[in-house]
């Protein structure tokens, strides 16, 4: 009997079926919160299919980034995640989003790209197999400070790439080689407001020549072999979401791009910042040739959704109730935000009032950044223990089901879903991955 596909060789059949005209894709999950990564797994081990996770270059790094993880450490609660949901390792694939500077761009590029090196590599090391190598941003040296220049981040991705085949070359035999996505015209980590007029549709001759600038860079390196596992390219269709309005999909404005897929190029596309697309768009971004679709604060804002939801039911609740401390969730997470506002403050704009709704309700979801720390993780627990169930064997009423979470209730009559407030937020979770699931052409 032959060895099952690695995660890799499933990638590359799903992206070769897109390029062949089929609905194929993959969902490329980046979050590090604890109950999508759960949710997902779970999912994929009873459909069958691929598990993409992804860490961005400030969310996971050796440094620990604003999870505390190193890719060691990721790589380890993803394995204990995907093990208890039964999912086999073969059918899980760990790739590292704008793998590059941007956590270390108040340095001097010198030793800003020693950091990115050290980052690749730990992720190369830790077993993650999907790399996007960004060195698009400006570190502190370097002129302008919007960008560096096409030549200077071709340079700096080589300089990356190698580091990985190094890397690579230090695992034990038989270990995939990694996969690599280069472009950079997508939002920095964490997003950036979208404008009225929606963001710029990359033309086509930018993609001729980000792809004739990283084919010569590589060859140049003596990096053959790695191009030829290059499977995506990153460009913008057109899609992004600002703190209240989401610019949707329009396949006619991306008709250039579908059309020099189909013509042109063996790879496929690669679009960030599909969160909140409708499901038509989803499904026709695949069929355009986006066959990677990432989403990420989609998935933290329906988490985030569920948990006030439930924070509003254990008030109804249980607020007058003798010897029951309210979780107070809403309000730790807000003291969080506020006390270390380095995550949202340089994007959200406006007065008090306008301040406090976005923190708690933008799409851009920067509260996801504030969900490690202990006291919020603590307000949390409380949260759901004080709605559980095993502690007084009580079940949430379900008029309160109905008042705050309606299609979590009716999905609870059905008899579908348990009563049980981790199992509610799961479910609000999976709503959304079962949209992309079907967009890809999951069975």
């Amino acid at each position: 009997m032959s060895p099952a596909p690695t995660g890799v060789q499933r990638l590359r059949d799903l992206l070769a079926a897109n390029r062949r005209g089929e609905r194929a894709g993959v969902t490329s999950i980046c979050s590090a919160e604890p109950f999508v990564l759960e949710t997902a797994a779970a999912r994929a081990a009873r459909g069958g299919g691929l598990l993409c996770i992804e860490s961005t270059a400030n969310q996971v790094n050796q440094d620990g980034g604003y999870t505390g993880m190193t890719p060691a450490d990721f790589r380890d609660a993803v394995a204990e995640l995907t093990a208890a949901a039964g999912l086999p390792a073969t059918r899980l694939i760990l790739g590292g989003d704008h793998l590059g500077p941007y956590p270390w761009r108040d340095q001097p590029a010198t030793s800003a790209m020693a950091a990115a090196r050290e980052l690749v590599r730990g992720c190369v090391l830790a077993g993650y197999t999907k790399l996007h190598l960004d060195a698009s941003m400006s570190c502190a040296d370097d002129p302008g400070g919007a960008g560096v220049d096409d030549e200077t981040a071709t340079d700096r991705a080589v300089d990356l790439c190698r580091a990985a085949e190094t890397a690579h070359g230090e695992l034990p035999a038989g270990a995939p080689a990694p996969v690599y996505v280069i472009g950079t015209e997508v939002p920095a980590p964490g997003g950036e407001v979208a404008g009225d007029a929606g963001p710029r549709v990359t033309p086509v001759a930018d993609v001729e020549r980000t792809l004739a600038l990283a084919r010569g860079g590589f060859a140049a390196a003596g990096l053959v072999g790695a191009w030829e596992r290059v499977v995506a390219v990153v460009v913008q269709p057109g899609v992004e979401f600002g703190d209240e309005t989401v610019a949707d999909y329009d396949p006619a404005a991306a008709r250039g791009l579908s059309d020099y897929l189909r013509r042109e190029s063996p790879l496929v596309y690669e679009a960030h910042s599909t969160d909140y697309q409708s499901p038509v768009a989803l499904a026709r971004l695949v069929d355009d040739g986006f066959a990677v679709l990432k989403v990420g604060p989609w998935l933290t804002f329906a988490f985030r959704e569920a948990v006030f939801a439930l924070e509003s039911i254990e008030r109804d609740w249980l607020g007058d109730r003798r010897g029951v401390e309210l979780s107070d969730l809403r309000a730790t997470l807000d003291r969080a935000m506020v006390a270390e506002p380095r995550h949202w403050a340089p994007y959200y704009g406006g007065d008090p009032g306008e301040l406090r709704l976005k923190r708690a309700f933008s799409y851009s979801d920067r509260c996801r950044y504030y969900w490690p720390q202990p006291a919020v993780r603590a307000a949390l627990g409380r949260l759901l223990d004080n709605l559980s169930g095993g502690r007084s064997g009580e079940l949430i009423p379900l008029v309160l089901l109905s008042q705050h979470l309606p299609s979590q209730y009716q999905a609870v009559r059905a008899g579908g879903l348990a009563d049980e407030p981790a199992a509610l937020v799961r479910d609000k979770i999976e709503r959304v991955l079962a949209l992309y699931d079907v967009a890809c052409g999951a069975r």
